[in-house]
């Protein structure tokens, strides 16, 4: 097995992510099989609880896992479905540990932070690696070297660096600030950086240095000279249009022979052309299409943050590349959604509470009313039944349960067994979550994008249609177009192209499974119906 950790420095969302994910799609094209796994240093157990203004987007695998949004760029890099297996927090390692102990695992001994905790992490790469048949696993440390909270993870590297020293390779994305008043690229913090992984017992072989500009050969030599790396191991990184640019920018650097090199693997053939293909299309992409995403997580302090919502940006972005579309997204505040007129096509979102709603239904009802594609997911999707009850089904009142505990007419309301859990205020991991199965009807908006009767799609909610309200919402126009198997859950809601051009719902998080190089199909069908407006 052949590792490779990738550590941040300097400050956090320096692209740790999106660089991990590169690094696995460059060796996965250079002919080697990968895997990718995330370690997050929050003693939360998962990402489910966590809000997603503080942590970002949550990101929910197949298998029902709630993880960090980087995750979703090492499917959508790879291609490949990952598992429970390649994301671990440290409340999941902790608490694996604790279990062991309880069940004499340990046969008696002393169970300790050091090794017991960095050990875990190994065992738990190792499993992950092992499943999906990888030769190489490339390893994200979330965080930013220094802080406490990653100390342990970084343990483990060491502690695997000293049994198998040419087997494991540390990289380190870093940023190189840039000040106005000299002119210049500061290498210094890098530098520090580099110390500090020192202190922690560690070297790093390949240094990314992230700048708005590519870095020039001296700034690569005081990195070289002042970390003790050859200058060949220091990697450009230069801000980029797309993040799908940046596995071709590294490999202008070399990245992948001195990777190999230094892991002693025998090159292999070289093909990323499909990332050069997709490149090209949106680089040539000719008519504009204008989407608003109405959503309530955007705002922090005085800034936005589109991270809330990654999944959803990046398909649209993949569906605008499939159909040769530049996509112009603006985001717009569920509480003061403002004028919706000049949108080409509206996304609603997912989300939780009674925050926003309001503006969400005026969203959905002017864009029923006006023609405009509208996209609804999860919740938006429930909205936009709450609104059409309303507004066609003579069901004045009608509303969802989770803003309205004491509607008159709950559309939207919590399924038995989801009850007995909010009594027991069991809120991690017991959502309906991960891939569900559902059945499509033919001749449906839905079916005509799919061309399916039968789909799989990740879910990540409690809240469903009430099947009490399905024969009256159905007599008014609305169509349930796909259904889970045994038909009791309403997976998709939308009216007939006879009514509006794209009017459509999803329970389900369609964002979740759409990649670069195939785009989900009710994506590109919405932005099909959005770039006809």
């Amino acid at each position: 097995m052949k590792y490779i950790f990738v550590v941040g420095g300097v400050m956090s969302g320096v692209g740790k992510g999106v660089a991990s994910a590169s690094i696995a799609k460059i060796l996965q094209s250079r002919g080697y099989e990968v895997t990718s796994v995330k370690i997050d240093p929050y003693v939360n157990v998962d990402a489910g609880t966590m809000n997603p203004t503080e942590h970002g987007e949550v990101f929910v695998l197949d298998d029902g896992t709630e993880c960090d949004q980087d995750m979703g760029n090492y499917e959508r890099f790879l291609s490949r479905s990952l598992s429970g297996l390649n994301y671990m927090t440290t409340g999941s390692i902790y608490r694996s540990v604790i279990n062991k102990e309880r069940a004499l695992f340990y046969k008696g001994k002393c169970v300790e932070v050091v090794p017991h905790i960095p050990l875990e992490v190994i065992e738990k790469i190792n499993r992950a690696a092992e499943k999906s048949k990888a030769e190489i696993v490339i390893v994200e440390i979330g965080g930013t070297v220094g802080e406490y909270q990653n100390i342990l993870f970084l343990e483990a590297i060491r502690m695997l660096e000293v049994k198998n020293p040419k087997d494991v390779l540390l990289a380190l994305v870093s940023h190189l600030p840039y000040l106005n008043q000299d002119g210049e690229l500061k290498t210094k913090p890098t530098q520090y950086a580099v110390r500090t992984l020192n202190s922690a017992g560690l070297h790093p072989d390949i240094i990314i240095a992230r700048a708005f500009v590519p870095l020039d050969k001296k700034r690569k030599e005081k990195i070289s000279f002042n970390s003790s790396i050859e200058e060949e191991d220091v990697i450009s990184a230069p801000d980029v249009s797309s993040i799908y640019e940046i596995p071709l920018n590294f490999e202008k650097e070399k990245i992948s022979d001195r990777l190999l090199a230094k892991l002693s693997l025998s090159p292999k053939g070289k093909n990323l052309t499909d990332f050069k293909k997709l490149n090209q299309a949106i680089k040539t992409a000719g008519q504009t299409v204008k989407i608003g995403i109405v959503g309530k997580y955007f705002g922090t302090g005085g800034f936005t943050l589109t991270d809330s919502y990654l999944s959803v940006i990046e398909a649209v972005r993949h569906a605008a590349a499939a159909l040769h579309l530049k996509p112009s997204i603006d985001w717009l505040d569920a509480e003061r959604p403002g004028s919706l007129g000049k949108y080409d096509g509206l996304i609603v979102p997912g989300g939780f509470g009674e925050r926003g709603v309001a503006g969400k239904i005026k969203t959905i009802s002017y864009a029923r009313e006006h023609k405009i594609p509208l996209l609804g997911l999860c919740y938006g999707m429930q909205l936009m039944v709450v609104e059409f009850a309303r507004n066609k089904a003579g069901l004045k009142k009608a509303h969802t349960t989770e803003a309205d505990p004491g509607t008159p007419s709950p559309v939207i309301d919590l399924l038995p067994e989801q009850k007995e859990k909010m009594k027991k205020s069991d809120f991690g991991a017991t959502m309906r979550l991960g891939a569900q199965p559902a059945a499509v009807k033919k001749g449906t908006l839905a079916h005509g994008a799919y061309r399916a009767e039968s789909i799989s799609e990740r879910h990540r909610h409690r809240y469903e249609v009430n099947p009490d309200y399905v024969p009256a919402l159905e007599k008014a126009g609305l169509v349930f177009s796909a259904t889970s198997p045994n038909r009791r859950l309403m997976e998709i809601a939308e009216l007939p192209r006879s009514k509006h051009p794209f009017f459509l719902g999803t329970q389900f998080h369609p964002e979740f499974k759409s990649w670069p190089l195939k785009a989900h199909p009710l994506f590109v069908s919405f932005l099909k119906a959005a770039a006809k407006k």
